[in-house]
């Protein structure tokens, strides 16, 4: 299982390991079919059998960021057999920002993301105990 926190710059990558959400190393986005052709050589090595998508549920631009994830998502070679599940990203940059104060240092490697990622990973996994 991998959550991914789908930004227009960066893209946050947690993977489940026993349990346990690990951040992987971003993807920065040059264009969306670059971030698309590395997201699926990740998903292809993985080979998760759930992805985990974040999407806005409160916001100015929640309408809008859903449909550029939606579509975003729609590029990816994705077999049918692999579950999708979109839940709540609100707050999650807020609360990775918390957990690791270097925020300036973090945040235009993508290292902000990927722990985005892993609290949507972690919330996903709470919600099915």
């Amino acid at each position: 299982m991998i959550a991914l926190d789908i930004g227009l710059k960066r893209i946050g990558i947690a993977q489940n390991r026993l349990g346990i959400a690990i951040p992987l190393n971003p993807i920065i986005r040059k264009n969306r079919n670059q971030a698309a052709n590395e997201l699926n050589k990740i998903i292809q090595t993985i080979n998760p059998k759930i992805i985990i998508i974040g999407i806005p549920k409160d916001g100015n631009a929640e309408e809008e960021m859903t449909r550029r994830i939606k579509h975003f998502v729609s590029l990816l070679d994705i077999s049918s057999n692999i579950k999708i599940v979109y839940v709540d990203e609100s707050f999650s940059t807020f609360e990775a920002e918390e957990r690791i104060k270097e925020i300036k240092k973090n945040r235009k490697n993508g290292t902000i993301d990927s722990i985005a990622a892993s609290i949507i990973l972690e919330r996903y996994l709470m919600s099915q105990k």
